[in-house]
């Protein structure tokens, strides 16, 4: 790129206070999100830089049963900040949450992106497919009308929290609206369209950027404008980023020497809690849950769960293909060390109590067994007691 094509871009930057080392920064943390080591940041830099002067790739930011959670973590992304990232980077040309157009115009927005196809789809929140669809309608009719069309012609779909992932906390328990995930939704309307799945609730911007930056500028689509084997071979068998989601929050936690000495905490405002202490007693689902929270962190890298001192909640489980197994199903109660068992959609059990009562009815049932063994009389006479062999007798002492 030309030194003056260089400029423009920086000065483009510059206007929303983004300074020329905060973008190499950003380069550096995307090239450590994907895994590539220092010397690929003049690479990353360059194509951003060449994507930001050239036509915008398009992009459409659907938002389906959400709380706009991940729309409000997007918009707390440090550097770039988001507006650099929705107008430098993609074309958004439609996003319900905080675009202008409204009523007629934001529905042709869709529309013409929808016919031109080849865009960025980015989905956040649940496929509400209840009610024959009408549990979410869009424009005076069922979200799910349009969806398949819409998913069809993307190049890649960024399926963004976990809702979108696997129907997260909206699908869970009973699931009146009957919410799934948009591979779920994918796969039940044969729609080939590769996704990327990042869960967690919300999603963790630095992500979202790092998938952008990799589909669109380092190879990540092939020349047919689909995304090229190189991305998905990135993926693990959950559609998730490998190098995002190959650890647990366990491997990484600055607690977890708490954990191999022993030293937990099993009790809120407690002096094992004030200490610091491994919070896996209370519920920290941190070394079942597969994300790189503790190193990517939050709030511009500020803190994150654990360290701001609550356990880990498991928001980062997913299962794109199974409604029931959203991380509300799997973890809740979040405090304690074992989810609940469902006994139906509305009533649940914790294991140990379950056990309990089956011991209980086990002991009763022996009771009442041998009650009625004697009052029979079977308990009387019986085959006489074998007596005991002379090479036992002599090892435990008798003569």
């Amino acid at each position: 790129m030309a030194h003056e094509d260089c400029e423009v871009l920086y000065s483009q930057l510059a206007a929303r206070g983004v300074t020329r080392r905060d973008f190499l920064r950003f380069c550096g943390s995307v090239a450590a999100l994907l895994g590539l080591s220092e010397t690929m940041v003049p690479r990353i830099a360059a194509a951003v830089e060449s994507a930001a002067l050239k036509p915008r790739v398009p992009a459409l930011w659907i938002n389906g049963g959400a709380c706009t959670g991940c729309t409000e973590s997007m918009a707390q992304l440090g550097s770039p900040d988001v507006a650099t990232v929705v107008l430098d980077l993609l074309s958004v040309n439609y996003f319900e949450t905080i675009m202008m157009a409204q009523g007629e115009d934001a529905e042709k927005a869709k529309a013409d992106l929808a016919a031109a196809g080849g865009y960025v789809l980015v989905y956040e929140g649940t496929v509400m497919t209840g009610f024959d669809g009408n549990a979410l309608r869009v424009a005076g009719k069922p979200q799910t009308e349009e969806l398949p069309e819409l998913c069809e012609k993307a190049a890649a779909i960024l399926a963004v929290g976990s809702c979108a992932v696997d129907g997260g906390w909206v699908a869970a328990r009973p699931n009146p609206a009957e919410g799934i995930g948009i591979q779920q939704f994918c796969e039940d309307h044969d729609i080939a369209t590769p996704i990327i799945n990042l869960p967690t609730c919300p999603v963790n911007p630095e992500w979202v950027v790092a998938m952008v930056v990799d589909v669109l500028f380092l190879g990540g689509l092939d020349e047919q404008g689909k995304v090229a084997q190189a991305l998905v071979d990135k993926l693990d068998d959950f559609g998730r980023p490998k190098l995002i989601f190959g650890q647990t929050i366990h491997d990484n936690c600055p607690r977890r020497g708490h954990f191999e000495n022993g030293e937990f905490v099993y009790e809120f405002g407690s002096e094992e809690e004030a200490r610091g202490y491994c919070l896996y007693a209370v519920g920290c689902k941190g070394p079942q849950t597969f994300t790189n929270c503790p190193i990517v962190r939050w709030n511009e890298k500020a803190t994150w769960c654990v360290e701001a001192g609550a356990p880990c909640i498991g928001c980062g489980n997913a299962n794109p293909l199974s409604a029931g197994g959203n991380w509300v199903d799997v973890g809740a109660p979040f405090l304690n060390r074992l989810p609940d068992l469902p006994l139906s959609d509305t009533t649940t059990v914790q294991p140990a109590a379950a056990a309990s009562v089956v011991g209980a009815v086990a002991a009763g049932a022996l009771l009442v067994h041998g009650i009625g063994m004697k009052a029979a009389g079977r308990m009387d006479g019986g085959a006489p007691y074998e007596e005991i062999r002379e090479s036992d007798r002599k090892k435990g002492g008798g003569r």
